[in-house]
């Protein structure tokens, strides 16, 4: 089923609620979750801004607002519930209950249940407003048949058996105020479609005929003239006259047909059930093309989108909206809404080139298509983002030509990335719609320095570190980063400011460890970015101290320390600790006028930074003999990399008896 006309009655109210919607902002497309497990029929109601969904298969009616989001969800017991219908002023739900043999009533207005028909048929599973009377197709296989409740009755009567010419309960609609009633029959190859005339309260057949295999649905049209089917097949969507059921036009859609619905301004939802084409094709009244088609994403785990249910089409009463049920391959349904059905896509292409000089005019082209043409003289606003105007500078208006081409031309004051957008805000016939392209805008390369690059340092030397900036445009700010070696110090941003009148921007820094130090500039709107680095060193801090000798001297141009023959020096070396560094002990001895090293080794230091080595052996051997021992640092060589090369000072010893 779907969303029906108003009558003449109503009308008033209808020119109330346009306005009233018209006054807000135009509502975006949308697409909520609905907690059903199936679908059976779908009506809007204008009045409230509100939809309701039948779900058969946990016996509730869901109920939503124009956005899809779940207002409440109608449980009472409505075991099957199906076929849905609203009264002309949109006041009152009607809804076959096959589960219950009956009718519920509800308020629109509470969302409430009000009462219930007790038709005593089996099955009834539509229903339909016609004549005066609210109509219901009934019964089970071979025993499909139509009844009526009399709205105008205290009583309601409820009379059946109108028509048992129907294998199955056949689908009912009307356009309200009419007094011709249209059913078809579901769930066979017949594709039977039946009009009747209900003006003395009886249905008198008009005029049978077969539009297809396996209906799912039917719309009469607002004038209650023509009725438009959707079957399984054939791939399209046929009209017949109701007076007579003779064809009366088609309209074009895709394999398997399952839901139509018409607005009270004539226009036309014609949906099918197609995994891979589009689901929902829209004509504007007395058209024979689509105006709009949409086709849904996939959001199941198939490789076929999501799929239209049967019957699942309504419009809002002011046509601004057209709804529909979808579900994918994980039984996921979702209610779509959307925004301005009947107003073609316009789709707006940009070409801009790739790059360009900046402050150089360069041409910017492109082109509007949309399946309704656009008004003569149609106009698109251009707006250029940049760094001087990064929230958009808005450049004169373009017009359309007759073959939907247009071009203009511009100087970018500015460079970088550079974002021009063509927008054509919409019309009554058309959506908007928009494009962008982008231009990488030359600007030009920066004078940026900083000293010191290639010095080594002593170990905790407080440097001066000097950026120099030379000519920008308007960013006259500099970064200074400092990135000490070793992965478990973090790059840090050390200083940011502007640089003073002569380009400059210092920090001072206390080296412990080689660093990389950088200037950055984060460019402008004429000037790139740049940073450019210095890498300085930072020695280790080494002390070397002696023990167990018994005197010092002053001898052969050093201090010597003196050892018995009978102790053994031990040399304690400190520097700064890091995981897994070693020192290198040096060892010397003095022989006709110069110094022979012996074996150097690698000795690990303690976590306190500590290295103590003590030199052992027949000393007796020793006495008379001048040695000396240095402890040093060795970038790589002792472990680690964060340091630069550092030598102790030599320590000189000799030994006496």
């Amino acid at each position: 089923m779907r969303m029906r006309t108003l009558t003449t009655a109503t009308t008033l109210a209808v020119l109330f609620s346009s306005a009233a919607l018209a006054a807000t902002p135009a509502a975006a497309d949308s697409t909520k979750i609905l907690p059903v497990k199936q679908t059976a029929d779908l009506v809007v109601d204008g009045a409230h801004q509100q939809v309701f969904v039948s779900d058969p298969s946990n016996g509730k009616i869901v109920v939503t607002d124009y956005a899809g989001n779940v207002v409440k969800q109608l449980t009472t017991n409505l075991t099957g519930v199906s076929g849905l219908e609203l009264s002309a002023d949109s006041g009152t739900l009607y809804a076959a209950v096959p589960g219950l043999d009956a009718i519920a009533v509800f308020s629109t207005a509470t969302d409430t249940e009000t009462t219930r028909y007790e038709v005593t048929a089996d099955q009834p599973r539509s229903v339909a407003l016609a004549g005066g009377k609210l109509w219901f197709g009934y019964g089970g296989a071979a025993a499909g048949n139509i009844g009526s409740v009399d709205l105008a009755s205290e009583q309601h009567e409820v009379t059946l058996g109108l028509d048992n010419g129907w294998y199955s309960a056949p689908i009912l609609d009307a356009a309200p105020g009419s007094n011709v009633l249209v059913g078809a029959q579901t769930g066979d190859s017949s594709g039977k479609v039946v009009s009747y005339d209900v003006t003395t309260g009886t249905p008198n057949r008009l005029a049978s005929t077969s539009a297809g295999e396996n209906t799912r649905d039917i719309a009469v049209t607002p004038n209650g003239q023509d009725v438009v089917v959707a079957s399984g097949y054939p791939y399209h969507h046929p009209v017949f006259k109701t007076a007579d059921l003779t064809a009366d036009g088609t309209y074009a859609s895709t394999n398997y047909p399952n839901a139509v619905a018409v607005a009270p301004d004539g226009s036309v939802a014609a949906g099918v059930d197609g995994s891979y084409s589009p689901d929902i094709f829209v004509y504007k009244p007395g058209a024979t093309t689509s105006v709009r088609e949409y086709d849904f994403p996939n959001t199941g785990h198939t490789s076929g989108s999501d799929e239209l249910a049967d019957s699942a089409l309504g419009w809002a009463p002011d046509a601004s909206r057209l709804f529909a049920v979808s579900y994918n391959s994980d039984g996921v349904y979702s209610l779509r809404a959307f925004d301005a059905p009947t107003k073609a896509t316009t789709t707006v292409t940009v070409d801009a080139p790739a790059t360009a000089a900046r402050a150089k005019q360069l041409t910017v082209k492109g082109k509007v298509t949309s399946k309704v043409a656009l008004p003569a003289g149609a106009k698109l606003t251009v707006t250029r983002t940049d760094l001087d105007s990064p929230n958009g500078k808005t450049l004169p208006s373009v017009t359309v030509k007759a073959d939907g081409s247009y071009s203009f031309t511009d100087t970018p004051p500015a460079g970088g990335k550079v974002k021009y957008k063509v927008a054509y805000a919409g019309d009554a016939d058309h959506a908007a719609g928009s494009g962008t392209d982008t231009v990488d805008v030359s600007r030009a390369k920066p004078s940026l320095s900083i000293n010191n690059n290639g010095k080594v340092y002593s170990y905790g030397k407080d440097v001066k570190f000097t950026a120099h900036l030379g000519t920008t445009y308007k960013n006259r700010t500099v970064e200074i980063w400092a990135d000490p070696f070793g992965s478990d110090k973090p790059n840090k941003l050390v200083k940011s400011g502007r640089v003073n009148s002569d380009g400059n921007l210092s920090v001072t820094l206390d080296l412990k460890r080689d660093t990389k130090v950088t200037a950055k500039f984060s460019g402008d709107a004429r000037y790139q970015p740049r940073s450019v680095s210095s890498t300085v060193g930072a020695k280790v801090s080494v002390s070397t101290s002696v023990s167990n000798h018994y005197k010092t001297k002053s001898a052969w141009n050093h201090t010597y320390y003196f050892f018995h023959k009978s102790k053994n020096p031990l040399i304690t070396t400190k520097m700064p600790y890091f995981p897994g560094r070693k020192q290198k002990f040096e060892f010397e001895v003095y022989y006709q006028g110069r110094w022979y090293p012996g074996d150097p080794a690698y000795f690990a230091l303690g976590t306190d930074g500590v290295s103590r080595v003590q030199i052992t052996g027949d000393h007796s051997e020793d006495v008379g003999w001048r040695f000396r021992v240095r402890s040093s640092y060795i970038n790589a060589s002792s472990g680690d990399t964060v340091n630069s090369t550092t030598h102790g000072a030599w320590k000189y010893l000799t030994f006496t008896n």
